[in-house]
């Protein structure tokens, strides 16, 4: 059973304007322990980044830079085919718009996490993951990548020697392989049955699939999504089971440091 666990939020995702969550950052900052703060490609702007650096500060909630792809319009989830070379660019250009805010309001980047499609395709894209590795490790070596813990990113972070935490996906269903299943339209679901899940894979260390088998997962952090829907009630499901069944929650480099 694990007696530390990290909880994380992606957060920030609008636009001047709009928002795409139904529940408001100032809601949700209070239930996690870490943020993945949208930096400028698929949703986010300078507004909301340094509104949402801020109160990751007030909530002592760990800070982290949630890159994506240059995809405003489709919010990051569709994938882009172009060079490795040009998506480490663009991942460098956001996570220093993430860091820049954080030095302004006192808090240090603590993680990056890449957003949608571009997380699924370090996943499984050797090539990008070694070099998002490399440069991270070259431009912010403290910072903990966020990946899935069946990915090429996973493999290059301990290969490499980034520190590296894998994630539990709260609000997303798994098939047999062990990954997500990558959907662009996400339902409404039961917030005990999204709670229940997180506790088990906790305690016995399973998730059930699609399929309806039990796998075996390992992790260090518990993501949900702002953009689900029902956000809000599902953040305070995951919180309060947790707690109840006497595990911790803190930031990610807390976790880490627990692990040793």
């Amino acid at each position: 059973m694990r007696e530390f666990i990290d909880l994380n939020c992606d957060m920030g995702e609008g636009f001047g304007h709009w928002a795409l969550s139904e529940a408001p950052d100032e809601q949700l900052m209070p239930l996690i322990s870490s943020a993945n703060i949208a930096a400028g490609f698929h949703a986010g702007d300078p507004n909301s980044m340094d509104r949402v650096v801020k109160l990751a500060q007030q909530h002592g909630v760990g800070l982290g830079a949630h890159p994506g792809y240059h995809d405003l319009q489709g919010f990051g989830r569709r994938y882009i085919k172009t060079r490795s070379e040009e998506l480490v660019n663009d991942i460098v250009y956001q996570v220093g718009a993430i860091r820049e805010f954080g030095r302004r309001h006192g808090i240090a980047l603590q993680h990056v996490k890449p957003h949608g499609a571009l997380y699924m395709e370090a996943a499984v894209n050797e090539e990008l993951s070694e070099l998002m590795i490399d440069t991270l490790r070259r431009t912010c070596g403290e910072a903990i990548v966020f990946c899935m813990g069946i990915s090429k990113t996973y493999e290059a972070a301990k290969r490499m020697g980034q520190p590296v935490v894998r994630e539990f996906y709260a609000d997303r269903d798994y098939d047999d392989s062990g990954s997500i299943v990558f959907a662009r339209q996400v339902v409404r679901q039961d917030p005990a049955a999204i709670a229940e899940k997180c506790v088990r894979a906790c305690k016995e260390g399973v998730v059930r699939t699609v399929d309806g088998n039990d796998i075996e997962i390992e992790f260090e952090s518990i993501c949900f999504h702002s953009d689900t829907p029902g956000a809000l009630e599902n953040g305070k499901a995951i919180r309060n089971a947790l707690l109840d069944a006497g595990i911790t929650i803190a930031p990610a480099a807390t976790v880490l440091e627990k692990s040793v």
